[in-house]
């Protein structure tokens, strides 16, 4: 498929940098704290690529996981990136940012922080007892340090809080977070340290049953018609159209229906590093290579980058059909 941008990578604006590959959660919706050989990106491992950072005019970064904050220097990557005038911006379940506030009011722009409804409900989620108050005490702890700095939350939803999405909004408010988005667990890639995709049993202690769907079809009506106000004024970042998608994506499930690919150009217009190397053109999709062999510019504009993009329908990608996120730049954003 060919794309208004071409399949030539001249602008990278995105650029998603897993900087540690463990975490200090135990989420039942991911594998990744199962983890025990430590991998992180040092300054010195992107030192060589910071050429490439300004070929592809990358202007964001935003530090994924594994949780980004147990990187050994944190504050080192983020200089060096800083002094290429690039955003930062850190995704963090939040267990490490009371003991690592300095850290993080210090180095990058905004916080997205992980809650996945209530105390209790989040802290079942997080497989950690106390999690909710331990992130409570980071944000505090860094607010305390820099309260100008934004920090918004994100939910990832799934059987255990489908029916708490009210319940985490009020939950985000109580936290005094600029905002909060949902968006609906992955359960079919082999992403997130899965080395084989989740088998149909593991999948279904997540995903939604029909119950389960019908529950969240009437949770996310009461959140449009509730918290309209939310919408309008950004607090709650999904409109209704990208509400009810996240619904229709468990109802396809359920009901045995092709799910449909949300809107995305994230190959075209970003690219994923993560702790080993490996660079992929998003979370879900094959790798390209590895910043340990080639610079990042030959490895988004190597054959085999420019074959997928060549060849990748969106529409009609069974990956691209299962997403659970998307990104979509527009044209204008990107020059």
């Amino acid at each position: 498929m060919t794309t208004p941008l071409g399949n030539r990578i001249q602008q990278l604006p995105v650029l998603v940098l897993l900087p540690h590959n463990r975490c200090n959660c135990r989420c039942v919706m991911c594998d990744i704290w199962k983890i025990r050989e430590v991998r992180e990106i040092t300054k010195e491992d992107l030192e060589p690529h910071v050429s490439s950072l300004r070929a592809l005019k990358v202007r964001w970064v935003v530090y994924s996981g594994g949780e980004p904050l147990m990187h050994s220097d944190l504050s080192a990557l983020s200089r060096l990136l800083r002094a290429e005038g690039i955003r930062l911006t850190l995704l963090t379940a939040g267990l490490s940012l009371e003991r690592q506030a300095a850290t993080a009011a210090d180095i990058v722009d905004d916080i997205i922080v992980s809650i996945d409804g209530p105390p209790d409900t989040h802290d079942r989620i997080r497989g950690v007892t106390g999690a909710y108050r331990q992130l409570e005490r980071g944000l505090s702890a860094v607010r305390g340090l820099r309260s100008e700095l934004p920090i918004h939350g994100r939910c990832t939803v799934q059987r255990e809080n489908c029916r708490e999405l009210r319940n985490t909004l009020h939950t985000a408010r109580s936290l005094a977070l600029n905002s909060i988005s949902f968006l609906a667990a992955d359960v079919t890639s082999s992403a997130f340290n899965r080395s084989v995709a989740w088998s149909v049993e593991r999948q279904d202690t997540i995903t939604l049953n029909g119950a389960d769907a019908d529950a969240l079809e009437r949770e996310i009506e009461a959140l449009i018609c509730e918290h309209r106000h939310d919408i309008e004024s950004g607090f709650l970042v999904e409109g209704p159209d990208k509400l009810r998608r996240i619904a229709r994506h468990f109802r396809a499930r359920v009901d045995h229906l092709l799910p449909v690919s949300p809107r995305c150009n994230a190959p075209w217009v970003s690219a994923v590093i993560e702790a080993d190397g490996t660079v992929r053109p998003c979370f879900f999709h094959a790798a390209l290579g590895n910043i340990h062999d080639q610079s990042l510019f030959e490895i988004v504009n190597g054959d085999q980058a420019l074959r997928f993009r060549q060849e990748l329908d969106v529409g009609t990608n069974p990956t691209c059909r299962n997403c659970v996120c998307s990104l979509f730049l527009p044209r204008t954003e990107v020059a």
